[in-house]
């Protein structure tokens, strides 16, 4: 009779076998929290959030290149300036009245009040 007993008492504790079904569903059930919808709207909103953030490393790139640029442009101006004032200087030195008298005699020219015509001034 112990034997039975012991036995009988075996298949008591043996947990059923339509519970385990139960809790795998409702495992599965848990594990999709988010839905294909909200799957899809989320490729969609990382999608337009990449794009404008690679157009506005474009627009920043765009914009630094641009600065160097003009930047390049007037430092060009900056030259070009101190080289007209620097010719304008040698300019005005070079035709002064002396100077020129100078050089015209060397090359032999004489005054001759005669042939002297007045030109307008600038």
């Amino acid at each position: 009779m112990a034997l039975r007993n012991h036995q009988s008492k075996t298949y008591i504790t043996q947990p059923s076998s339509p519970k385990q079904p139960q809790l795998k569903k409702q495992a599965k059930q848990q594990r999709y929290l988010i839905t294909k919808g909200e799957r899809v709207l989320f490729l969609m909103l990382l999608t337009v959030v990449t794009i404008l953030g690679i157009m506005i490393i474009q627009t920043q790139a765009t914009v630094r290149a641009t600065s160097a640029d003009i930047s390049l442009l007037e430092q060009q101006i900056d030259t070009t300036s101190k080289e007209n004032t620097d010719l304008s200087i040698q300019v005005s030195e070079l035709s002064t009245y002396k100077r020129i008298w100078k050089k015209a005699e060397e090359l032999g020219l004489k005054l001759n009040e005669q042939n002297v015509k007045v030109v307008p001034g600038q």
